[in-house]
């Protein structure tokens, strides 16, 4: 019996590892809802890029960079996107508060708060955006329209297995309330 319930366990783990693994975060689509907001998780290749592109363009007013190094600068910034300084010195905030994707949701709680936001595309990775999602929405709560915009990319085996680890722990720990 033991071993007939550890053996289903152990398929349902593989198969939802593999269905995690096909069914990554998308791009937010172009007809996309226009929110007021935008929070960029760092820590992934791209991510502020495309917060940038799409405060550039109009989808978004401000843009959150949650999870910034205390020491990184607008400068710093400026001089990684090569130009757009009144872009940035206008509408975008650095959030150095945050070291894990939970506490950037509490750290962009207070910062939507702050500007009285009530809608935000949330950009992070592809491979990251299930679990940030859920953390966003654990702390958040329905107050917020949240719009998952995903940064394409091509995560390696041991990337995905071990956001699937986390993802299935976080659920866990919500679940068990611990």
């Amino acid at each position: 019996m033991i071993v007939r319930f550890t053996s289903l366990v152990a398929l349902l783990y593989a198969l939802g590892f593999i269905l995690f693994a096909i069914t990554l975060g998308k791009p937010a689509a172009n007809d996309s809802a226009r929110t007021e907001a935008a929070v960029v998780i760092t820590g992934g290749v791209g991510r502020i890029e495309h917060g940038v592109d799409v405060l550039k363009a109009g989808q978004v007013k401000r843009l959150l960079v949650a999870g910034a190094d205390p020491a990184v600068t607008k400068k710093d910034l400026i001089r990684r996107l090569g130009g757009s300084a009144k872009l940035v010195n206008c509408c975008v905030d650095l959030g150095s508060e945050s070291v894990d994707t939970r506490s950037n949701a509490e750290e962009a709680s207070r910062w939507l708060a702050k500007h009285h936001y009530r809608s935000f595309r949330l950009i992070t990775s592809d491979w990251h955006m299930r679990r940030a999602r859920y953390d966003f929405r654990q702390v958040l709560g329905e107050k917020y329209t949240i719009v998952p915009d995903a940064v394409r990319s091509s995560p390696r085996f041991l990337t995905l297995f071990g956001e699937y680890n986390k993802y299935v722990l976080r659920r866990l720990a919500v679940w068990l309330d611990i």
